[in-house]
């Protein structure tokens, strides 16, 4: 009689395995990665994966193996009372697990220093983003187009987006999984993270530091479009009649969840420095900038 698994245990099994990737393939991840970033990232978690089955694997396949063919009522195992070492065993034992490690190590480090969010993506033209992270909204300012949007990051696609961050609040994450990972915005710090789009569409992105009652719910939209049409856009929104003055941000960094997107046809210069400096030196005031700044001080 051939031994092996009941059916119902095969099935459980199988459901166990496949609960995981069920999941990834119907969350936004970079399992479904729409740019060169996330694209990396999904490439180096396969690749530490398939090297750690490798070690998990054997053992997982030998431990059920060696209990059911050394058990107690197989007469025809084989009884070594005399064997106590083996080179072979020693060299696979220790060797295997060696060589994953060392191959971890290199794969690790080369691509890591490759994914640094600092590190900026080739490419020409390239869009400037300053976030600033708010209780419970982002606030996204284009300082090229004078334009400011609030849970709605307009990006063109095939065009690398350095953006800037801040906070004007407590320590916050931004994170886009299809694009890429995620980078802390500190009040009076400014970190930064570089993204591409390799194709149009509508991408999740969420603060991953809990910061209160409203976190669940502070997610924004990532539209990638393309140049001409980020150009467009850009252009429709600048000719608004919704600045972003003193007034309207003191409103906006309240706590508060919005319940739609917003744009600002205009933003004083330098308003994400301001933000970023008020914590760098809180005993001192403001420093008058430029024509037009004087609204957000």
């Amino acid at each position: 009689m051939r031994a092996g698994l009941p059916a119902g245990c095969r099935s459980l099994l199988l459901l166990l395995l496949a609960a995981p990737l069920s999941a990834c393939a119907h969350s936004p991840s970079f399992f479904q990665a729409a740019g060169p970033v996330a694209a990396e990232q999904r490439d180096l978690f396969w690749i530490v994966t398939a090297l750690l089955m490798l070690v998990v694997l054997p053992v997982f396949i030998g431990l059920p193996y060696v209990l059911w063919r050394f058990r107690q009522g197989n007469r025809q195992s084989d009884y070594r009372p005399t064997w106590d070492f083996s080179w072979k065993l020693e060299w696979l034992v220790w060797g295997v697990p060696v060589v994953v490690v060392a191959i971890l190590g290199v794969v690790l480090w080369t691509t890591t220093h490759r994914l640094d969010p600092y590190k900026r993506l080739p490419g020409k033209s390239e869009v400037r983003v300053q976030a600033v992270a708010l209780d419970w909204k982002w606030l996204f300012i284009y300082p090229d187009q004078h334009i400011a949007t609030v849970n709605r990051l307009v990006i063109p696609v095939g065009r690398p987006v350095h953006i800037d961050l801040t906070s004007d609040t407590v320590m916050q994450s931004l994170m886009i999984p299809q694009l890429g990972g995620q980078i802390y915005a500190m009040a009076g710090m400014r970190t930064q993270l570089n993204l591409k789009a390799d194709r149009p569409g509508s991408y999740f992105g969420e603060n991953t530091q809990y910061n209160g009652k409203g976190f669940h719910k502070q997610n924004f939209e990532t539209l990638a479009v393309p140049s001409a049409a980020f150009d467009a856009w850009a252009a429709q929104t600048a000719q608004g009649d919704r600045p972003l003055d003193r007034a309207t941000y003191a409103r906006l960094s309240q706590e508060s969840v919005i319940a739609r997107p917003i744009s600002f046809s205009a933003v004083p210069a330098g308003m994400f420095d301001r933000i970023m400096r008020k914590y760098m030196y809180p005993e001192h005031k403001p420093v008058s900038g430029p024509a037009g700044d004087e609204a957000m001080q």
